[in-house]
């Protein structure tokens, strides 16, 4: 069965994330500022966390951006604007080079 969307992707590759590599390319943006996290934690704009619809809290995933790549943990929901996947915090957003809204791929470590 294809994989239609971006949640069912991704729950794909977290089932699989154990065994098998998995990466998807997707649109992320950034953001860098909030009180809270969805998770309840203090939002730490200089950290390396992101926002993910879907994911379980907790879950690590590595983003690279233009060669360079960076691992994030997921702490918050969003992105709210359609199109985009994944809402990496400034940190997080620095550590490739991504100053606004790039193509990015994912790949879920766990």
């Amino acid at each position: 069965m294809p994989l239609r969307s971006p949640a069912r992707a991704a729950l794909a590759c977290l089932v699989l994330a154990g065994s098998v590599p998995c990466a998807q390319a997707e649109t992320a943006s950034w953001y860098g500022s909030g009180r809270r996290t969805a998770n309840g934690e203090h939002f730490v704009p200089d950290g390396l966390t992101a926002a993910h619809r879907t994911l379980p809290f907790g879950t690590l995933v590595r983003v690279t951006y233009g060669g360079r790549s960076v691992v994030v943990r997921i702490n918050d929901r969003g992105p709210f604007i359609a199109g985009r996947a994944i809402d990496l915090s400034r940190g997080a957003a620095r550590a490739i080079g991504l100053s606004g809204v790039g193509r990015v791929h994912l790949a879920i470590l766990g």
